[in-house]
């Protein structure tokens, strides 16, 4: 089973995002801040980093993944409300490797996840 972080201050957010994912058979951790996110990383890496644009630190959680040992193989998607070309180039600069609008639903996460969890 494959590791997957969800980094979003909203409670909402990450209990329908987990129940989801976890559906899609990846073992889904939860952080509610950046600093919470990057000492979970630090811990363990997880396969796949969701990361909500709207975190506090967001970018630097971003930065910070990628200067762990190995942090450079983390699938990091940034999360951004609409397609704001601004926001989403500060997320591209930090490292992160793709994108999901939000709100996102049960078909936006399977039709994104479903591949990775069978590939890996």
């Amino acid at each position: 089973m494959q590791r997957l972080m969800i980094a979003d201050s909203s409670d909402i957010v990450r209990t329908v995002a987990k129940r989801i994912l976890t559906e899609l058979n990846f073992m889904v951790s939860e952080a509610a801040s950046a600093g919470e996110a990057l000492q979970r990383c630090k811990a363990e890496l997880p396969l796949v980093l969701v990361v909500d644009a709207g975190l506090d630190g967001a970018l630097e959680l971003i930065t910070g993944v990628r200067a762990i040992p190995n942090g450079d193989k983390v699938r990091i998607y940034y999360c951004v409300i609409e397609a704001d070309l601004r926001k989403m180039m500060q997320g591209k600069r930090a490292g992160a490797d793709d994108f999901l609008l939000k709100p996102f639903d049960r078909k936006i996460l399977s039709s994104v996840f479903a591949n990775l969890a069978i590939a890996a």
